[in-house]
């Protein structure tokens, strides 16, 4: 079974993001995320469309 929601962590190394980076989007808001208390996880599927929705598309 995969785990659908990850710790920050394991979100840095799926996405190739530095772990400082998930950390400063997460208190900024700018990436989707659960938090209970202080422990912060992240929806893998979200994680997944939050990276899509950055792309940026190239003129044509």
């Amino acid at each position: 079974m995969t785990k659908r929601y990850i710790l920050p962590q394991e979100l840095s190394e799926y996405l190739g993001i530095s772990l400082q980076a998930i950390y400063e989007w997460t208190s900024q808001k700018r990436i989707p995320h659960i938090k209970l208390g202080r422990l912060v996880k992240f929806d893998i599927i979200e994680g997944d469309r939050w990276l899509l929705s950055q792309r940026i598309e190239p003129y044509g």
